[in-house]
Parts: structure tokens; sequence; C-alpha cells
């Protein structure tokens, strides 16, 4: 039964439903014809209607592929029926901005609506905003509902593409408009999980990063698209991994597919199941929702008969050509003294592999390709190696192992992946897989070719960056100065930062090597609007000031933890009349100066105490707080002198090598950094015994911090790791 007319009056378009169709990819017929005032309308083939613009949202959201669209449970489609029932409040003139008011409050620790995935309740706020056009553009860049404008762009970055069109068709400049001033043009919307699927696409990318519409994959049919995220387990997930990661996600979603985690473990040397835990873990912080999980080593019994029948049929052969020599005939074009042995010469051989023999192991199996085509990687492959190590999953069965130039095209074709996304370095290759998948006999799988992401001064080969965790150099794969999905989260990184990121760059075939700057920056933009301030002075050379009209007695202030954004809460501030600041200011400071003390007022040092070799020791002065802070050079960071303040350790890194990109054949041993980490001791404020594992804050002047290691004991000290502000600066 199909929607043959969706009626509305042209006045009031329901911005809800018609953005829900476009993210469902629902093709509908509109008429605009209806009276003012009327309810729009399905009519459908058979001539049965529905009436009312949230009942025809939820009937979209009840029959749309789009995951959990309507709940993923009773519960959840009952907290969306509520919000279907609040959500007119926000067409109320007088009571708009109490209902901006509440869902900003609502919204404090949640990135929906309801659930954690996108849902018609998040349409009906959407629509409620954005239909009310420069009222709500006007908030938007007020600050006032700062929650409510990180959930209302996150939308815009994720559905962008969807949600502009609604607004340009419907409601004209009234609508999205520009980002606000929360994000920045630095931070253009950019759809990520785009569920539209009619209409022309184009990669065309406008301000450099902007990415105008979206990407299409070639012969896709909706409903029928099959895709594969396929890690090696032999590392954790890292900055690289998840551009194939999140387009795999993008794909899928886009056309109502489906999408496949598979893990390619075909080299025992360096699986484990560890890594297969924490891939799985990084997998879900990125929001990747999967069908299932599949591993290449479930069809490890399917690909030995392809190879023993490609044999037979002579299209692969045992070879025991050394290595090395192996090599430079490829790459010579010669033939392999083996290329024409008999079939039952090579079935003998294969036998021996298959036992792990001393005379299997000095053999492989190769592809009877093209040894004279100008494209190496036709110049028969290896198909099959032998490998005595036992496996992490099926120990020590097996004694062969497929490669993966053999074992993906097989899977690819078998698990019915109808696309197959490669980087566009592997580009030579992509007629070996074809050429592999005929031979076989397997139906074709496309591949859709994206180009890898690299970072400046960053290594993404799993194998150099566990030559780091094994020799020490780094503290584990999640260390802070990793490029693994773990390492820069535990950095301080939000995942919606690097989401947007790696979705800026697209499906681009041109090789990228980009900065971590923009990165930190995106990151910045996200942190900045909602993290705590605290106060934290360096220990070393910690210089007093004494005010001598300060406080006889210290008295305490409760103000806010962040000027402009209330839910961070409150702090308790202690003044007294001597009072800590850092050397670095204390030494600027000229006697008879006038200064800013951050969150009490001006005072003005009178006196300067030097040692022997000029260092400062000592200030004092008096305050004067009627004075402007507009006039003061120095807005100084402060804390008082009493006991109940907190050891702090501020640990900065910088990156691993001092090159931004190593050219071929360099070795990354060369180029090591030799200083890449800088603890310093510090004292901060009372309230920072209440920071918990994970909490993101902003040290006044000094930048911001992610509490690696809370309070626990007043011997242990407080654990900050530096965040980059993207400014240049690593730590």
């Amino acid at each position: 039964m199909d929607i043959k007319t969706f009626s509305f009056a042209a006045a009031t378009p329901p911005l809800s439903v018609i953005a829900a169709a476009k993210l469902a990819g629902v093709s509908l017929n509109i008429d605009t014809s209806l009276p003012p005032d009327s309810v729009p309308i399905f009519l459908f083939s058979n001539g049965l209607k529905l009436r009312g613009a949230y009942v025809l949202l939820r009937y979209i959201g009840r029959f749309a592929s789009i995951p959990d669209f309507y709940g993923q449970n009773a519960i959840e489609a009952s907290q969306i029926d509520e919000w279907l029932e609040y959500a007119p409040v926000l067409s109320s003139g007088p009571a708009f901005e109490n209902g901006c008011k509440y869902i900003n409050e609502y919204l404090e620790k949640r990135t929906f609506i309801v659930g954690h995935s996108l849902s018609i309740a998040d349409l009906a706020i959407w629509s409620g905003l954005a239909g009310t056009g420069k009222r709500w553009e006007s908030l938007r860049k007020s600050k006032k509902y700062p929650n409510l404008v990180r959930w209302f762009n996150s939308l815009v970055a994720e559905y962008g593409t969807a949600l502009n069109e609604v607004i340009t068709t419907y409601i004209g400049k009234k609508g999205l408009g520009e980002p606000s001033d929360t994000k920045s043009k630095e931070q253009a919307v950019v759809p990520d999980q785009v569920k539209k699927v009619n209409g022309d696409v184009s990669e065309k990318v406008k301000g450099g990063n902007k990415l105008s519409a979206e990407i299409d994959l070639p012969d896709a049919v909706v409903g029928k698209v099959c895709v594969r995220f396929a890690p090696e387990p032999s590392g954790y997930l890292h900055i690289g991994h998840s551009k194939a990661a999140l387009l795999n996600k993008y794909f899928a979603e886009r056309y109502q597919g489906q999408l496949i985690v598979r893990f390619d473990d075909t080299n025992p040397a360096k699986e484990s199941n560890e890594f297969v835990d924490n891939l799985l873990k990084d997998i879900d912080t990125l929001g990747i929702k999967y069908d299932k999980i599949t591993y290449t080593s479930d069809y490890f019994p399917e690909l030995m008969k392809m190879a023993e029948s490609l044999i037979r049929q002579g299209k692969a052969y045992v070879d025991d050509t050394p290595r090395e020599q192996m090599q430079k005939e490829r790459m010579d074009g010669i033939d392999s003294k083996c290329r024409n042995n008999s079939v039952d010469e090579n079935l003998k051989l294969w036998k021996e592999m298959i036992a792990g023999s001393e005379r299997g192991l000095q053999c492989c199996i190769r592809g009877k390709l093209d040894m004279q085509n100008p494209n190496k990687s036709l110049r028969d492959p290896v198909y099959y190696r032998c490998n005595p190590m036992p496996h992490h999953r099926i120990g020590s069965k097996y004694k062969v192992y497929p490669t993966y130039d053999f074992a993906c095209p097989f899977v690819d074709s078998i698990e019915g992946i109808t696309h197959a996304l490669r980087a566009s370095e592997y580009h030579d290759r992509n007629p070996q897989y074809y050429w592999i998948q005929e031979d076989m006999g397997l139906r074709k799988v496309l591949i859709y070719e994206f180009s890898r992401l690299n970072m400046v001064y960053t290594l993404l080969s799993k194998r150099k960056l566990l030559w780091f965790v094994q020799n020490g150099k780094v503290d584990g794969w999640d260390d802070p100065r990793f490029p693994t999905v773990q390492g820069i989260v535990r950095r301080g990184l939000k995942v919606e930062a690097l989401i947007q990121f790696i979705v800026e760059q697209g499906a681009s075939k041109n090789l990228n090597l980009m900065e971590w700057d923009k990165l930190w920056t995106i990151n910045k933009k996200i942190i900045d609007p909602v993290c705590p301030r605290h106060t934290a002075v360096i220990a070393d050379r910690r210089v007093l000031l004494t005010l001598t009209d300060g406080p006889k007695e210290p008295f305490v202030r409760i103000i806010p933890r962040h000027k402009k954004y209330e839910a961070a809460g409150d702090k308790a501030t202690t003044y007294t009349k001597r009072i800590w600041i850092d050397y670095a200011d204390a030494e600027t400071i000229a006697a008879g100066e006038e200064v800013t003390l951050m969150d009490w007022g001006n005072a003005i040092v009178e006196k300067i105490e030097k040692d022997q070799d000029g260092n400062v020791t000592g200030l004092s002065g008096v305050l004067h707080l009627e004075g402007s802070v507009k006039t003061t050079k120095l807005k100084l960071t402060w804390l008082p002198e009493i006991d109940e303040l907190v050891s702090l350790t501020l640990v900065e890194f910088d990156y691993l090598i001092t090159k931004k990109k190593l050219e071929e054949g360099e070795d990354f041993i060369d180029v090591l950094n030799p200083s890449t980490k800088k603890e310093t001791l510090a004292y901060g404020d009372s309230n920072m015994r209440n920071l918990q594992h994970g909490d993101v804050l902003q040290l006044e002047r000094k930048g911001y911090f992610k509490c690696d290691a809370p309070f626990l004991r007043p011997s242990k000290p407080i654990v900050l790791l530096s965040i980059p502000d993207g400014r240049g600066k690593q730590a």
C-alpha cells in the first residue's frame, strides 16, 4: 500500500514529516492546495487516509528502515510519543522560550532526544525550532541555550543535506541559515549519516571543507547494498581505519543496507583476541552499528577447497622458490621453475603444506595469472603460506593460511558484499581482485576506492605502532601520543569531533596529509562552551603575593564554574590575605603596577622581593577593587594560601616523530622524537577533588585538560592530560 498523495496547506508545511520522508527515502507526491489551518493528509493507493502531522510522522517512523527511528523498544516508543505531545509548545509564541529552556536542560547529558540514535522525536523538536525562522536563529547565536544549540548543530552536521533542502523549499531564508557562532565556518555543515537516496549527487566542496552533497556508490540499489569493514586484529583501531569504518557506515545507512564487521584473521603471527576485543570497543566508540560479525577464519575450510580446485584447474601451482628470489623474479617478470609443474606434483606438495612438514614449510601456493603483465600485482601472487603458529581462535588446527589477496575476494563474494571499500593506494591491486574472483567462478563485487587518511608527524602502520609498544616508548595502545581511537579519546578528543573531521574528508580519492590542528580546533569548539573552569599554579618557584589590606580572615564565595554555561555548576573560591601566583607572572610585574586578580578585582603591587640571583621570591601590595580591569595589562590567576589545595601533575605531549612525512624507504627510527612527554607539578583549587576520570576542564590561562587519574588520596596527585587547542601547539 503506497502513499498516493501527501497534502497540506502551503502556509503550514509539516516540516518534521517532510524531513522524515526524505531521510527514509520515501518519495512523496506533494499537494499544497489544502486551505489554511487544514491538517496534513496521507492518501493511500487503496483510498485510506491518515490525518495529522504527528500521526503521519509516527507512520513513517514505524515503517522506515532507519534503525530505532520510532524507538528501540516499547519504552522508547512511549518516550517518543511523550515528546511528540510536548513539541507543539514550540509553536506557541509565549511558551517558546520556556520550551527551549526545558529542552536545553533535558539535553545536558544527551546526544539525542530519545535513546542513542536519531528518532522522529528529534525531527519533531527540530521542526518546531527551525520553523520559527529568525527567532530561533537569533537564540541560536546568543549562546543562551548551549545544550539545545549543540544538539541542533549536531543534527545539521549529520543530516544537513536533507534538512537544509526542506528549509530552503518550504521556509526559504527563514531557516537554518549559516552555522551559528557556536559552530564556525571551520565547522561547516557536513552530512554524516545521510539518509537521502534520490536525486542528483555532487562531490563538490564549498569553502574547502564543506561536503555540499552526497556521495553515490556505483550501481547501488536501495535496500540491497551490503558493505563490510574488515580490520586485521593485529592492533587497535586508529584514525586512518576510522575513515574506512565511517564510510562503510555512511553507505550502509544511506542505502538502507547491511554492514558486516569482518575480522581478517589470516596471519596468526600478528593477531590476538585482545585486538579483536579492542577493535569492537573502538567500533562501538565510533557509534557504528553493524548487522553481524564474521571472521575470515570462518571460511578456512571453503578457502582450502577453493585453493585445491584452482590447482586442479591449472590456475594455481605450488612453488618452493626462496622468498627473496621469488620477489626478484616477480620484479623482473621471470617465470618460476615451478610454474609448469604437473597437477599431481602440485597436489602432492599441497598435502605437505597442509601437514606443515619440513618440505611443506618451504612451499607456497601461487596463482597462475600473468608474469609479463606491467601491473606487478598480477605476476602470480601468493595465495597460501605455511605457518605453524597456533591461531588465536582455532588453535593449531591448520598449518596453512590464505593471504589477504586470496581470501578477500572469495569471502566478499560469498558473504554477499555488493561494494568493497578499499583505499586508493591499493588501486593497482584491483585487477588482481577481479581476476581472482573470475578464476574462482564467483559473483563480482564492485570496488569503491577512497583516499587513505594520513596525518602529519604520525605513523599509522600497525607494525610501527607495535614497535613503540614493544620497546616501551609508549604506555600501551591507548597511550595519548598514539593515533589510535583509544589514544586520542583518552587525550581528550570528543568522538563527535573525530566523526566530523573524517566526514569532512568525504570519499575523496585525493591523497590527504592532514594537520592535527584542524581536528583539535573542531574539538575545542565542542568542549569550550561547556567545560568548567578551574585554577592552577605551577608548583616550581611559585610566589606569594601578600595583600596588606586583604581579608583578616579567609572567606568563601560561590561562583560559577563556567560564566556562560550554568549547567557546569558552581565552585567555592576562598579569598585570603596571602595568595599564590605563577613565577612566570611574578617576574613580569613591575613595582607600582596595577594588575587584575581574576574573579576578585584589581590590586597594586608595591614591593618586589628578589634573591641574590635576581629571582622573584615574594610580592606585596594592596587591593584596588574599584580599579578598572580594562586598564590593566596583566590578568593573573591565583590560589589562596590554604591547606585544601590539591596536588596536580600536568602532562604535556609532543609528536612521536620529528618529520611531517616520511619519505619512501626512510626509517622512522631515524626521526624519533627524543622527548615526547613532559610532566609538571602544580597546585589546583580545592574543587578539583571532585573531578572524575574522563572529565574535561579548562585551567584558566593554561589550556584544556582531561582528568586521567582523579583525586584518590593526598599523597597521589590528580593527573591531567593536556588537550591541544588547535593553534599549532601539540601539548
